[in-house]
């Protein structure tokens, strides 16, 4: 059998996919699993070993159609489930499942504030569109796999941290996503182990403003914003011993290692149901607030101005 897993981003989503792709390669005899993405995202997939081929999304989606249709798969499992989604398994014509984004849900939580959201992780709505393959979720979390020249020694670190540290990802695809600078700052001021900061390169000002400013207070921070790729900033999550992060990618690289997580939400809900999978984590958010959720994905800025959903966080160690 081969079927054909599409998800074309993000970070988070895609490894949030990965239960999927294990499930298949371990409980069906002889399936070769193909993986339609961007091709920003080789880098994360490469790694793992139940992905046979790679199948990118470039600028032309008829292009992506003439590739795939020489692969002749027996089915299409839609994990991302939009027009170009649509438009690949109509072109293809092989028997396709899709992933139920309960767009209609969302909107109603985010435009009238009322949740008709079903209590269930994402991961498990991802396991329904192939529960007709007699596939089940066997229990095991995410998977994300670091390859070993991206393995960062702990000996490498300055030796305050070689003892034990925590991270905090700053990172966030829309700004009210993050904590401003300065609750990132109090933050770090309440840090009783050595932090770690890790983000991209777009974080870096904001990385060398915390190392400066823990360092103003003595306390122990370095960042490493910018400086590695993603499987060396996941190796940091891998070895530290907490991890904070916003709604976004590395919070859910943090859950495929079990690590204990503080999540921290602005804009977004834990509601929509993309929380940290099968791990111990503490959510910190301001309830009561009539503006939340705003989106369900993020703004450059607060809508209403004041930004309170994380102006007013209660931040603690």
């Amino acid at each position: 059998m081969k079927i054909l897993i599409i998800r074309f981003s993000s970070i988070g989503d895609i490894v949030l996919t990965t239960p999927v792709l294990r499930c298949l390669k371990q409980q069906l005899p002889e399936v070769t699993i193909h993986y339609c993405t961007k091709s920003s995202f080789k880098a994360l997939l490469e790694p793992n070993p139940y992905i046979d081929k790679f199948h990118f999304l470039n600028e032309s989606i008829a292009e992506l159609v003439t590739e795939l249709d020489k692969e002749n798969f027996d089915w299409v499992i839609d994990l991302h489930n939009n027009l170009r989604t649509f438009i690949l398994k109509m072109k293809l014509g092989v028997p396709s499942k899709s992933f139920d984004k309960l767009n209609w849900e969302k909107w109603l939580l985010v435009n009238l504030k009322i949740n008709r959201l079903p209590r269930i992780h994402i991961v498990d709505r991802y396991m329904h569109t192939v529960e007709h393959l007699a596939v089940n979720y066997d229990g095991m979390g995410l998977d994300h796999f670091i390859p070993d020249k991206d393995v960062v020694s702990i000996s490498s670190l300055p030796k305050a941290f070689q003892k034990g540290y925590v991270v905090y990802a700053i990172g966030g695809q829309h700004e009210t996503k993050k904590l401003p600078l300065v609750k990132m700052k109090e933050l770090v001021e309440k840090m009783s182990l050595p932090l770690i900061v890790i983000g991209g390169k777009e974080d870096h000002q904001n990385g060398e403003e915390l190392e400066k400013h823990g360092k103003a207070r003595r306390k122990d921070v370095i960042h490493y914003c910018g400086k590695l790729n993603l499987h060396q900033s996941a190796s940091l999550i891998q070895q530290s011993q907490k991890v904070y992060s916003h709604d976004t990618g590395m919070m859910h690289v943090a859950a495929a290692f079990k690590k204990e997580i503080v999540s921290i939400w602005g804009n977004t809900v834990p509601e929509f149901g993309m929380y940290p999978f099968q791990t111990r984590y503490t959510s910190w958010e301001v309830k009561g607030l009539s503006c939340r959720p705003c989106s369900k994905i993020g703004f450059d800025e607060c809508p209403k101005g004041h930004f309170k959903c994380m102006n007013d966080q209660l931040l603690q160690d």
